[in-house]
């Protein structure tokens, strides 16, 4: 009889325990959910959680704060997320540089992008464009890089930094056109976009979204787009393939990550209103207006994406011996 009523005992203590754990997970979320960002304030990395957050704090019914942790290529605001508590509260915006570039242009990283992160979706994507001040002689790619041929390492190209896909960009250019042009990098595309805006660089080969705003204000000029086909926010300016530079094609993506080992039932969530959020028509129309391209996608194809991403990075790196500088 004792027996029995010990195994009972014990069932009921193991229920309860299951029963809290489940119910635990089920809480989720407990507490505000902070998404750092591991670059300066004005980028599109740091506009595009803005503009999703509102919504879900909406749908998570908990705050939902931005918080800027810059420096290092994103490293520093990369590492601090692998290192924090793996609950679901702390999240990652990842663009490209950080999951795909850094491991091959840094001996040594806080963070392993595919051991310290659980992927939760791949939210956006834009192409690079080629700007350039409206003084620039050049108005188009070609006479750029005649420009460039005519004069070897006397025009200057801006960057937001070393392994950015503005500074690849600019060193395929290079090799691709066998022309000698001189990297500029700087701390972030803002003030980048500012000095060529300003005159000290005359060109760059950033984000869509990025330049965009100062497109539409008359401050920089068009010369190509890196994509496969134009942008219908800028019908009247050619790819580059169109200018004879084939499979010439730079972008960014944007992700949301989270510490590796937080738990599948957070990240199921996570994902879904990340995805829901970036789907509303409201807000879809606004990031496509800004120059991005909705992806959305789930953690399993976007763990999958970032592989093949990292090996493209490190042919790329090693193609046009990029280095951090």
């Amino acid at each position: 009889m004792k027996k029995v009523r010990g195994a009972q005992v014990a069932a009921v203590v193991l229920a309860a325990i299951i029963g809290t754990a489940f119910a635990q997970e089920k809480a989720f979320p407990t507490h505000p959910v902070t998404i750092v960002v591991p670059f300066p304030p004005g980028s599109t990395a740091d506009l595009l959680p803005r503009v999703i957050t509102p919504s879900l704090s909406q749908s998570l019914g908990v705050p939902v704060i931005v918080d800027n942790k810059p420096g290092a290529s994103g490293s520093i605001g990369a590492g601090f997320v692998a290192k924090s508590e793996p609950s679901g509260h702390t999240l990652l915006m990842a663009p490209t540089v950080v999951l795909a570039v850094n491991p091959w242009l840094y001996k040594e990283l806080p963070y392993n992008p595919e051991k310290d992160f659980a992927p939760i979706t791949n939210a956006a994507a834009t192409p690079n464009v080629w700007v350039a001040n409206p003084d620039f002689a050049a108005k188009n790619i070609q006479e750029l890089v005649a420009a460039a041929k005519a004069k070897p390492g006397s025009i200057s190209y801006a960057s937001g930094g070393s392994g950015t896909s503005a500074h690849f960009c600019g060193e395929a250019l290079k090799s691709a056109a066998g022309v000698d042009l001189v990297h500029v990098p700087y701390k972030g595309p803002g003030p980048a976009l500012k000095d060529v805006i300003g005159g000290q660089v005359p060109v760059m080969c950033d984000n869509l979204s990025n330049v965009l705003p100062q497109l539409r204000a008359g401050r920089l000029r068009a010369l190509a787009i890196t994509a496969k086909t134009r942008s219908t926010l800028l019908p009247d300016v050619p790819t580059a393939a169109e200018a004879g530079l084939k499979d010439y094609e730079f972008g960014v993506w944007y992700s949301f990550v989270a510490p590796a080992k937080t738990p599948k039932a957070a990240i199921e969530r996570l994902n879904a209103e990340i995805v829901r959020a970036l789907r509303t028509p409201g807000i879809g129309v606004r990031l496509s207006d800004l120059g991005l391209v909705i992806v959305a996608d789930s953690p399993e194809h976007f763990g999958r994406f970032v592989s093949a991403e990292l090996a493209a990075a490190r042919k790329q790196v090693q193609a046009y011996g990029v280095k951090a500088e």
